[in-house]
């Protein structure tokens, strides 16, 4: 964190706020608490509901501009559902599990020593089920639409390298990342009362903007359990990439979170740290941007 901000008054000053203990790496405590099992049960359920809600309007979208190039809610309507849902969830689910949704998530929170190993684990396991089941269920319902039009998988548009994929990736996982991390800042937190309150629409937001600039490149894979359940369900190859990508956009912010790069001050050193790495990548000849 930043510097502590002090505060005075007649016996002395002081921190405006506390930053919470780093969470231990292994904590058997909590592994005898209902609260515990309840949040992985809310990450399940969670999940579950934003990959029905959203792969079902992605494939109602395919089916009706079929037959209609005008027709269906456009990639606008699916940046809504996207940013949407998660809005929603967040706000649900932040009481109980902390609203992660996302595996990329809790991977970044875990570098940031938020959350324990234990906790972490479980909640990608429990995501990654929940969206599996969820894309079972659009395929249960929809199955004729949802094999036709590619059960809402993950795939690289037509006419852009596996680079411009790459990159629109981790990009668009880093913005998600540095609005969760400033989202649920505990000075930010101290300072104004309605930010724990507000959270989730930074973050709604932050979805569905990254959604509407790679849907078209890649279809926006941000979140590895969206990915991995589509993928799985619609029996997908490569099922692993997009999460890869997005585990790693995570990885550089939970990692500069946990330097101390966090502050407004430090944001310039965190991008220079992203983009050192995507030199690399380009000098190792990864990927062709051509």
């Amino acid at each position: 964190m930043g510097k502590d901000i002090e505060v005075g008054g007649e016996h002395g000053g002081g921190k405006d706020y506390q930053d919470p203990p780093p969470a231990p790496l292994i904590d058997v405590e909590e592994l005898g608490k209902w609260s515990f099992y309840r949040a992985i049960i809310a990450e399940f359920i969670a999940t579950l509901l934003f990959l029905y809600v959203t792969v079902l309007t992605v494939i109602g979208y395919k089916s009706q501009s079929a037959a209609d190039q005008c027709g269906g809610v456009g990639i606008l309507g699916i940046a809504w559902a996207f940013g949407g849902m998660i809005f929603v969830l967040v706000y649900c689910t932040a009481g109980i599990s902390g609203g992660h949704i996302n595996p990329a998530v809790t991977f970044g929170l875990l570098l940031a020593r938020k959350v324990s190993l234990v906790r972490a684990v479980l909640y990608m396991v429990a995501q990654c089920l929940g969206a599996v089941c969820g894309c079972g269920l659009v395929k249960a319902f929809q199955k004729a639409y949802y094999v036709r039009y590619g059960g809402g998988a993950n795939e690289l548009a037509d006419g852009y390298s596996t680079g411009t994929g790459v990159a629109a990736e981790i990009i668009g996982t880093f913005v998600l990342v540095y609005t969760v991390f400033a989202a649920t800042d505990p000075k930010r937190n101290a300072r104004d009362s309605h930010v724990p309150v507000l959270a989730p629409l930074p973050i709604g937001f932050a979805v569905f903007m990254v959604h509407l600039a790679t849907i078209p490149i890649t279809g926006t894979g941000i979140n590895p359990a969206r990915s991995f359940g589509a993928a799985v369900i619609y029996g997908k190859d490569k099922a692993w990439d997009d999460q890869v990508l997005d585990i790693l956009g995570w990885a550089l912010r939970g990692s500069s979170h946990r330097c101390n790069l966090s502050s407004v001050s430090s944001s310039g050193q965190i991008f220079k740290i992203f983009w050192i790495f995507q030199e690399f990548l380009l000098k190792k000849h990864f990927w062709d941007f051509e």
